[in-house]
């Protein structure tokens, strides 16, 4: 980007421009809720049984205004790819650390919703059908919903592995999408 000349390149000195700054961060900041310290203690409690970062829980949170009342995982987040794939041991120790919160999984490809719920080993509570590869936005809506079950979109979090993946956040309405590497750290 090129500059007039006798222009130095830092911060722009139109007029009124640090009042606007000043307004709009003012504003920002009467936004966030003052929260009472045991409400706080509590959210990071709560974060910590859904194994959830703090900051991660708290956006959930405020962008929905409900508490995460299950995860929906990819069966590739899940890494369990084919039949007798097993659950692996690092994602089954994440999966059982999670507490009061539903744990449902989306098959794909070849592997079976029945399948995929054997090879969790218990910790999935339920296992349904993934929408098809590029099925219409309708369709991966239909299928989201019939997974979540009567849950409200806004309390799942989705753990995906995909692009595809992560457009089902969208067509079901979830709170948010969660790539697999960022909830199953490699440890």
């Amino acid at each position: 980007m090129t500059s007039l000349i006798g222009h130095n390149g830092g911060p722009s000195v139109a007029p009124g421009e640090s009042w606007r700054r000043h307004c709009w961060g003012r504003a920002r900041a009467d936004l966030l809720p003052h929260l009472p310290l045991e409400v706080l203690r509590t959210r990071v409690r709560r974060a910590a049984e859904l194994g959830l970062d703090y900051r991660t829980y708290a956006s959930v949170r405020a962008a929905s205004g409900h508490d995460v009342v299950a995860f929906l995982f990819s069966s590739n987040a899940l890494r369990v790819m084919a039949p007798g794939t097993p659950l692996p041991p690092d994602r089954a120790a994440r999966l059982a650390a999670i507490v009061r919160c539903g744990r449902v999984a989306l098959a794909q490809g070849r592997l079976s919703p029945e399948t995929l719920l054997a090879l969790g080993g218990g910790l999935i509570d339920q296992a349904h059908p993934a929408p098809a590869p590029l099925a219409t936005w309708r369709m991966g809506r239909e299928a989201i919903r019939r997974a979540l079950g009567g849950r409200p979109g806004d309390g799942v979090i989705l753990v995906g592995d995909t692009t595809l993946e992560s457009e089902w956040c969208a067509a079901g309405s979830l709170a948010a999408y969660l790539p697999a590497e960022r909830f199953f750290p490699a440890g």
